[in-house]
């Protein structure tokens, strides 16, 4: 059994323009602004910074837009020789993303990453910006919308991080400490609301 699976791409080579909506680009979008959380990690992106020396922004999207599109076409096929379908990979991935949302609403830490000192690439690529919070969403979203609406969102997202990375210090300074807060608990409640509608959608109520 192949990994790759030829029905995805041909899919995605053939797709309709005008089959996608602009609600779902958004909402997929939002989505993974959300999980990817580029606002809320610029304390931690500046604590790498400050570690190695120097962030490669180019470098950085570039792996983490790789990392994101190969698990988006490759994950689905990895599961099924697990013997894990998607819609209950999207059970956990809804409760992944609960989770997560908990932490950015109430301000506690339940997922501990440990960042190390070797090189700005791994530590922001991977697990910062698309580490398994990401890939779970990404299979997720696989499950509800279609591969090339997702696609959309990921580079969407992906100019959002790049432009992050390149004014870090910038951004910080325009927040403020309070406003990166607040952004982390509004998303917080809309990453809520998301994985509630995930499970629903999967569970079939």
């Amino acid at each position: 059994m192949s990994l790759f699976q030829p029905e995805a791409y041909l899919n995605f080579c053939t797709f309709e323009p005008m089959s996608m909506s602009l609600r779902e680009i958004l909402t997929v979008t939002t989505i993974l602004f959300a999980v990817i959380d580029i606002v809320g990690s610029i304390p931690a992106l500046l604590s790498v910074k400050t570690k190695v020396g120097r962030i490669h922004p180019e470098q950085a999207t570039l792996v983490s837009a790789l990392i994101m599109v190969v698990f988006l076409f490759v994950g689905e096929s990895l599961l099924g020789f697990l013997g894990v379908d998607v819609k209950s990979f999207a059970i956990a991935g809804s409760l992944v993303i609960f989770f997560l949302a908990m932490e950015m609403i109430l301000g506690i830490r339940l997922y501990k990453d440990e960042i190390p000192e070797t090189a700005s690439i791994i530590p922001v690529a991977f697990p910062l910006i698309a580490g398994t919070g990401t890939m779970t969403t990404l299979l997720s979203l696989r499950a509800v919308y279609d591969i090339p609406t997702i696609i959309i969102g990921i580079f969407l997202n992906l100019i959002v991080v790049y432009v992050v990375l390149r004014n870090l210090f910038r951004v910080e300074k325009f927040l403020g400490v309070a406003g990166i807060s607040i952004l982390r608990k509004v998303f917080g409640i809309v990453l809520l609301a998301i994985a509630i509608k995930l499970f629903r959608s999967n569970v079939g109520f």
